[in-house]
């Protein structure tokens, strides 16, 4: 253990400003419900009736479990739909494995263990920064609740619950750490691992299927159920996990090389006569996380629209839930199932977006590394080589929002015995002309501004989704969200009328921000 104080200091400071953001926005979700649920159900009655809706509804369940006692903390809670669970788990496996995994690909961790540095010093680092980070995410976020004027024990537990998601999944990333050949790898490894609870907890909620939750880490801190039961052990459960898992870590630091993976890399061939140009190489490094987005985005289509089925029921709900969930959603239509499918794009949208920003940072990564000197030795320029990724990331956003689109209109279609197809697919792919425009900035970065490229191409990716139509009415930011491209896309799903200008300049957005780029690109100095 020897250098861990060092390496704790070393790593607060170079995580303060990701740390700060991810707190920032936890926070202002968990404080934000809560000016959604007294806007929208002020008197006790309207909780109540809106508790009985979500408990017999099973596409309610699934986003943030039952509701134990109406009241404005258990029905912000509901609200949140486990988001803050999800994120905080989401902070803490990356900065884990960017201060373990990333560390060692880079080069960094051997000079560090070269000097007076114990071998589980870095890893032991890591988690206590990682640990502490979720900490502070639910002391803060229980203490904005109580300044909002929730009870004290009901924001205690709901911000214990928060950190207690974090700890297993910086256990979970210390795991993944030893077991992968190199950062993306073990960062593959713990998000698929969140991806599943996830998937467990909304699928057990949804069919009351209890067992499902019990198996997944987020459905632990869910059965915490904060202002309701306030029950304590389900963290002990959280607590006993994180020890296994860390006490599996630290026995494969003891025994794994440095630089090295439990799960080894498959070698290719010898030769690559297809790799024959800068596409060819392109297709090949990107086509892994294509392949991977597209499962995703197809099951994730599949789940949500397999419920649409229950969609009409909500017409017969209280006039405040389905006039808010209309107004919001139902366009010109009025209609609950088209909402509800509506939503299903929004969120395919919102989160697809992240897939050109990742595959464009996959351009910065080959500076970094210097594999990008290595190809532009060759005849290849650098307007052929930024263009390679270019294209698959802007032709990976309408294959996945298309095959999104596609799986959504069938199932629903076939649920709601209704011909959706032709407006779910158009609204699918009205999204992508707002998902570029998010690929568009992130290209601009990684080209103009490549110091800041990874910070910057989160953030707009992040401020995007948490203003945009889906989070922004979930945490009070009702009129931030003309400030993002996805509020311009038509709703054809609901009947509203397709207009091509909001599209049009959504595309001179994209190509101009494209342009600007591959200008800066080829005056700039490389690394």
């Amino acid at each position: 253990m020897t250098g861990t104080g060092l390496l704790v200091r070393l790593a607060v400071r170079a995580e303060r400003v990701i740390v700060a953001s991810w707190a920032l926005l936890i926070v202002a979700l968990c404080a934000g419900t809560v000016s959604y649920v007294n806007r929208y159900f002020p008197t006790p009655e309207a909780l109540r009736v809106y508790a009985d809706v979500i408990s017999a509804n099973p596409v309610f369940l699934g986003l943030g479990g039952p509701v134990s006692q109406p009241g404005a903390g258990s029905m912000a809670a509901w609200r949140a739909g486990g988001l803050p669970y999800l994120l905080v788990g989401w902070m803490v496996l990356s900065l884990v494995i960017r201060r373990t995994r990333a560390e060692e690909d880079t080069g960094r961790m051997e000079l560090l263990l070269a000097g007076a540095i114990g071998r589980y010093a870095p890893v032991t680092a890591a988690l206590l920064t990682a640990g502490g980070a979720g900490l502070l995410v639910g002391a803060a976020s229980a203490a904005a609740l109580i300044a909002v004027g929730l009870s004290v024990p009901g924001s205690l537990a709901y911000g214990a619950a928060i950190a207690g998601a974090g700890w297993v999944f910086a256990a979970v990333a210390a795991l993944a750490a030893q077991l992968a050949q190199n950062a993306r790898g073990a960062r593959a490894l713990a998000l698929t691992a969140l991806g599943l609870s996830y998937v467990l907890r909304y699928v057990g909620d949804a069919s009351e299927r209890s067992w499902l939750v019990w198996l997944s880490p987020l459905g632990w801190s869910h059965l915490v159920r904060p202002y309701g039961d306030n029950a304590p052990w389900p963290l002990a459960i959280s607590a006993l996990a994180t020890a296994l898992v860390l006490a599996a870590a630290y026995r494969l630091v003891a025994r794994r090389d440095l630089g090295e993976g439990l799960f080894p890399v498959r070698q290719g061939p010898a030769e690559g006569p297809s790799l024959r140009g800068p596409f060819a190489l392109a297709w090949r490094l990107q086509r892994g996380l294509l392949a991977r987005w597209l499962v995703g985005v197809v099951a994730a289509a599949t789940l949500f629209a397999g419920l649409s089925g229950v969609a009409p029921r909500l017409a017969e709900q209280p006039g405040n839930v389905l006039s808010a969930f209309i107004q919001r959603y139902g366009g010109p239509s009025g209609d609950p199932a088209d909402a509800y499918l509506w939503i299903i794009l929004l969120f395919l949208g919102y989160t697809t977006a992240l897939y050109p920003v990742l595959a464009m940072l996959r351009l910065h990564t080959e500076e970094t590394s210097g594999l990008a000197d290595a190809l532009l030795a060759t005849e290849t320029g650098r307007l052929r080589w930024a263009a390679s990724h270019l294209v698959f990331a802007l032709g990976g956003t309408v294959l996945l929002m298309g095959a999104g689109g596609l799986v959504t209109g069938l199932v629903g279609g076939a649920l709601l015995d209704a011909p959706v197809l032709p407006s779910v697919m158009a609204g699918a792919l009205g999204q992508v002309a707002a998902a570029w425009v998010v690929g568009a900035v992130a290209a601009f970065a990684v080209c103009a501004l490549p110091r800041i490229s990874v910070a910057l191409s989160w953030a707009v990716w992040a401020l995007v989704f948490v203003v945009g139509d889906l989070c922004g009415p979930l945490i009070g930011l009702w009129g931030w969200a003309r400030t993002q491209p996805f509020h311009y896309v038509p709703n054809t799903v609901a009947g509203e009328r397709f207009a091509a200008a909001p599209l049009l300049t959504l595309l001179a957005l994209t190509a101009l921000l494209v342009a600007l780029a591959l200008a800066r690109l080829r005056t700039r100095d490389l690394n």
